[in-house]
């Protein structure tokens, strides 16, 4: 008996949509058809601003033709190659760029598929060269509570989202995670770093005293962490985070699957901020989110440790089968090209000052209990409804697509990270229509 049914072109029951409420979904859906620059297109024509880069990701904006041309050209000349014993051209001039731009330090490029596979990829990577070293015993990690790192089993331990990881049962063993910097009290509408809460950093020192260092592989943290709802680093407190690992023969992860690519005014924070890592993981802006890229790069010592023993052999027992993807890589370059030559990562930077003015004047808007901003970030945090998380930013969100412009919330702040080609009027676009949104929020 056929298991088929008759389907309507839009039919929406198989898909099962990922972070989403499907059933409100697909009882209103909002579907795109089409995008350019700074602008989606709905199904029923309407042009909606996205003030968020897709998800974080289009830095450059949408349809960029250096880019579109690229994957079209590569896809006709080389679709498809195997990473494992083999290589292409792209792979390598990307890992090159890549480089290039990267803070000081930084020497090899791992590939992935996602900011998830560049999270897991990294954290293996920290215990394997603890154990290529001698120092074995070197297995807990330590993350930080509020933090994102994706999705999979190792991103979920040393994330600290509660809803991502209350569902899944037993994770990773021998995680421990430092508290959030995130302190209304002392920090509410802080413009840039928060004044208040570098000691934060020395709780590292605890933990390490509770565990003792010759037990701990590496910290991962989020310059700013983004998806909890852009909480940014207080002064001091990633440059503390830094001396503290280097005392204790810690590795330092810093996750800039969000940072990365000029959201701060500088190609990484990591450069923003002055801090060297000894591993960054990207994704995202890498290809501007045309086709699903990460990668981890490390530094010349961490990639060395590895390249001992008979040289026919396996030297890292890792990898994804689209791992540097001809098509990936090739988007990829012509990606960086983009933001190179329309000088993005500066723009982003001459811009922040003006966006940063921009988004303060929603202060004192109903229900606006914080707003807090780096390079061309926001997070505007919103007093929650009783009882009813969340509920109060969805609605600014439902009525935010209505009006004509792409939000993104989480619980109950509303995150805002446009794409770097957006202009002072339609900034004005943005943060005009989003008061208006606020003003008539119940």
């Amino acid at each position: 008996m056929s298991n088929r049914i008759d389907r309507s072109p839009n039919d929406l029951r198989a898909f099962w949509m990922p972070f989403t409420a499907n059933r409100q979904f697909k009882s209103a859906p909002r579907m795109f058809v089409a995008a350019e620059g700074m602008h989606y297109t709905t199904e029923d024509g309407r042009r909606v601003l996205d003030g968020t880069a897709g998800l974080w990701c289009c830095n450059a904006g949408h349809a960029r033709p250096r880019i579109v041309e690229a994957i079209s050209r590569q896809a006709a000349a080389l679709d498809y190659a195997p990473a494992f014993q083999m290589g292409h051209p792209k792979a390598f001039d990307l890992a090159n760029r890549l480089i290039d731009i990267a803070p000081e330090g930084m020497a090899h490029v791992f590939y992935t598929n996602s900011g998830s596979e560049a999270v897991e990829t990294a954290l293996k990577i920290a215990i394997a060269w603890h154990r290529a070293r001698g120092e074995g015993t070197r297995t807990r990690l330590i993350g930080r509570e509020r933090a994102y790192h994706g999705v999979n089993f190792g991103g979920i331990s040393v994330g600290g989202i509660v809803t991502n990881r209350k569902f899944f049962g037993t994770l990773l063993a021998g995680v421990d995670h430092l508290p959030a910097t995130h302190d209304l009290a002392r920090n509410a509408f802080s413009r840039g770093q928060p004044e208040h809460g570098a000691e934060l950093a020395d709780e590292l020192e605890r933990i390490v005293a509770l565990h003792d260092p010759s037990t701990i592989a590496a910290l991962i943290v989020e310059p700013i962490a983004g998806s909890t709802g852009v909480l940014i680093p207080p002064k001091g407190y990633l440059e503390r985070l830094r001396e503290i690992c280097t005392k204790h023969g810690i590795l330092l992860i810093l996750d800039e699957v969000i940072t990365g690519f000029g959201r701060t005014g500088a190609p990484f924070a990591a450069q923003k901020y002055g801090v060297q890592p000894d591993m960054i993981t990207c994704a995202k802006g890498l290809t501007n989110g045309v086709i699903p890229m990460g990668a981890v790069m490390t530094t010349a010592e961490i990639h060395d440790a590895f390249m001992t023993g008979p040289d026919h052999m396996i030297e890292l027992f890792h990898g994804y089968t689209y791992s540097g993807n001809p098509i990936a890589a090739a988007a990829g370059v012509a990606t960086l090209e983009t933001y190179a030559e329309e000088g993005l990562f500066a723009r982003a930077a001459e811009l922040a000052p003006y966006w940063e003015a921009a988004v303060h004047s929603l202060r004192g808007l109903p229900h606006v209990i914080d707003i807090r901003n780096e390079g061309l970030i926001a997070g505007i945090e919103l007093e929650g409804i009783p009882g009813e998380p969340t509920r109060r930013a969805f609605r600014a969100f439902l009525d935010a697509y209505e009006r004509g412009i792409l939000i993104r919330t989480t619980g109950d702040i509303i995150a805002l990270s446009p794409p770097l080609i957006i202009t002072r009027e339609q900034i004005d676009e943005l943060i005009g229509t989003l008061g208006e949104v606020l003003k008539n929020l119940d």
